[in-house]
């Protein structure tokens, strides 16, 4: 499902409902040491779904710890991202010499729970909504969009982005979003970084978003 969001570039390995095969590395073990059974499973699931991307790129298996705000720590010269929700897994990489960040998420499709769309919107994305066409959940499509706008953004600031610092635009005609960033510009290689641009997938009960920048 994720691969359909993604260039070339990127490579993606994923799954719907379980994996019999996943495994942890013992490096990861003591990362889910203290979770319940159903987070190492999700995390085991994610992290051999990570290692089967890396493969696509002829790397050797190798651990995916986390960092300190929990972001997946790559082998040098990769940039990824992961994501899971209930019964989909998923992991993209690439090479930083060809891409400069990687960022996706995947939600069920169904709305956001009661009280959390006033929390991770701004009052014109909720005007946005409102105008939207029925029988999609929007809210959680901008959700998921927030989401891989945050996983795109951080490994290249290593800063918090706030819901509330990013102003999303749907395009329907092309199932893409673009996204403005309300904080002071970082520079990254020289540039500005002032926004985004990403892709929406709905299928199979779920929503998949994904940001990738050459």
């Amino acid at each position: 499902m994720i691969e359909d969001l993604l260039p070339a570039e990127v490579v993606s390995a994923d799954v719907l409902g379980d994996d019999p095969d996943a495994r942890l590395l013992p490096e990861e073990e003591p990362e889910v040491a203290r979770a319940v059974e159903k987070r190492v499973r999700e995390y085991t699931i994610a992290r051999s779904c990570a290692r089967r991307a890396l493969g696509k790129l002829g790397l050797p298996e190798t651990p995916i710890l986390r960092g300190s705000k929990r972001q997946p720590l790559w082998p040098d010269g990769i940039v990824g991202s992961i994501t899971h929700t209930r019964g989909y897994y998923a992991a993209a990489v690439a090479r930083a010499e060809e891409m400069l960040t990687v960022g996706i998420d995947a939600e069920t499709h169904d709305v956001l729970p009661e009280g959390v769309l006033g929390i991770v919107t701004l009052p014109e994305e909720r005007e946005m909504l409102d105008r939207l066409p029925a029988g999609t959940h929007w809210d959680r499509i901008l959700f998921s969009a927030k989401e891989s706008v945050y996983k795109a953004w951080f490994p290249l600031t290593h800063k918090w982005l706030g819901f509330d610092d990013a102003r999303l635009t749907f395009h329907l005609d092309e199932n893409r979003f673009s996204v403005e960033l309300l904080v002071e510009p970082p520079l990254v290689r020289g540039v500005p970084l002032t926004g985004f641009t990403g892709r929406y997938l709905i299928r199979d009960g779920y929503v998949v978003t994904a940001i990738a920048v050459r």
